[in-house]
């Protein structure tokens, strides 16, 4: 979590809680060759907008959406590992957005509907298939 991620000055974070935030997303979140670390507004903004997609229409395949919810995946490893008040600021926010998802999505047949890594076992209400030319006889 970077200072420009505070909201309100009313809920800003201490310099420990900064560091405890970054030291929590460097231990779960990977990234290499030069990619931009993941910050705890990027999970949660990447999470959001797979949110937004599955709810207007997925196209997908099983692999895609396996990678799609990688942000959840580490979300789910982070969490814990924040600062208790920054986990108390935040809930709120994963919980909306948790609840979207589980709207906008069915539970896998005969897998948990809760548990570690729900999310994993829902598929999107709707889906949009995209067919391309080469099927459609072009």
């Amino acid at each position: 979590m970077d200072p420009a991620d505070s909201h309100t000055e009313e809920i800003a974070l201490s310099a420990e809680e900064y560091d405890a935030v970054r030291a929590a997303l460097t231990g779960v979140t990977r990234t290499g060759g030069g990619a931009q670390a993941h910050s705890l507004n990027s999970l949660l903004a990447q999470w959001s907008a797979l949110v937004d997609e599955v709810e207007e229409g997925y196209s997908w395949c099983a692999p895609e959406l396996s990678h799609d919810l990688s942000c959840r995946n580490a979300l789910a490893g982070v969490w814990p590992l924040l600062p208790s008040r920054v986990r108390a600021i935040r809930q709120p926010e994963l919980d909306g957005i948790d609840v979207r998802y589980r709207r906008a999505t069915i539970p896998w047949p005969d897998r948990p509907e809760e548990g570690a890594r729900w999310w994993t076992w829902r598929v999107p209400r709707r889906l949009e298939w995209a067919l391309s030319p080469i099927f459609l006889g072009s």
